[in-house]
């Protein structure tokens, strides 16, 4: 059977992540993600890298850089070298829709993960966090630690990223119900730690009484912690969001209130699981778009965390 047609699908059993079973071409699994220097993004790609091989498939693990253009060559390669599936943290919600059609229509599936496309219907699957419910969760604990009351800084991610968005919308949607909670200031700090560093050092200046950061990673937060340290200001309530290991160590140090933990191991293994399953039953048994929930970090439960998991 041609690969492009393999699987010509109505909209309908696209979105119920199904077709006829089929053995696929190769054994090759090409696992996308941005880079590695992000501890978020490498413990993705090790996650799927280790699930890959233990059901038995070969594996290329590569990096986007963030950049569309750049993901274009990698999609390319992977339908040269007829993979199997494609696994893959996109670099944009428009800019990669492009990149995962002409995968289909090759006959290659993807699961994407962590960050959604604007589109339904070209990819099996779409899993990301629940990065709505984790905003929320993340911003309950910041009132909680700012007792109701106090001005505070936002810092944000690349306006390009849709998770950004989400996240922010999420904590104004809490904190904003707070009348004596005031925002005294916001700047986009692209997910960079540096970023995060420069712009809180340029709000406090503006702003020397500010009581509370909230920051939509926790790249954007450890630079803000360490901005408000440099300035003397340690006090100040710094809550990011991710979970990643640098976090909780600071959350553990006292360097950090609290963040919010994606599983981002579980969500890679169940795109290399549900992949399998498309591939040698034609159904990955659940719908394109899933949510998982994310889970709060605190000192209170810190050591139970590890690697974007909690430790089984």
């Amino acid at each position: 059977m041609n690969r492009r047609s393999f699987c010509s699908l109505s909209v309908l059993s696209v979105a119920l992540g199904g077709c006829s079973p089929r053995a696929p071409s190769s054994k090759l699994f090409v696992i996308i993600t941005p880079p590695h220097d992000n501890p978020f993004f490498k413990a993705e790609a090790a996650a799927a890298d280790a699930k890959a091989k233990q059901l038995g498939y070969e594996t290329l693990v590569q990096s986007h850089d963030d950049d569309a253009h750049q993901q274009d060559r990698v999609f390319d390669m992977a339908i040269a070298k007829r993979a199997a599936a494609i696994i893959v943290d996109n670099a944009g919600a428009d800019a990669s829709i492009a990149a995962v059609r002409k995968a289909r229509d090759a006959g290659i599936p993807c699961f994407l993960i962590d960050r959604e496309i604007n589109a339904t219907g070209i990819a099996v699957s779409q899993i990301v966090s629940n990065n709505y419910q984790g905003a929320t969760l993340g911003a309950q604990e910041f009132v909680r630690l700012m007792g109701e009351r106090g001005g505070y800084f936002e810092l944000s991610g690349r306006e390009s990223d849709s998770n950004a968005a989400i996240r922010s919308r999420g904590f104004h949607d809490v904190i904003d119900k707070y009348p004596e909670m005031k925002m005294l200031a916001r700047q986009a700090a692209n997910w960079s730690q540096t970023e995060g560093f420069e712009k809180t050092e340029t709000m406090l200046q503006a702003h020397p009484d500010v009581k509370g950061v909230i920051a939509g990673n926790d790249t954007m937060a450890l630079g803000a912690a360490a901005a408000l340290k440099a300035a003397g200001r340690g006090e100040v309530i710094v809550v990011g969001f991710d979970g990643s290991p640098d976090a909780i160590e600071a959350i553990r140090a006292g360097g950090l209130a609290a963040t919010v933990l994606q599983p981002a191991w579980r969500i890679a293994e169940l795109a290399v699981e549900q992949a399998h399953r498309y591939l040698t039953t034609g159904s990955t048994g659940a719908a394109e778009k899933q949510a998982i929930d994310c889970k709060l970090v605190t000192p209170a439960n810190a050591g139970r965390f590890e690697m974007f998991r909690e430790k089984e």
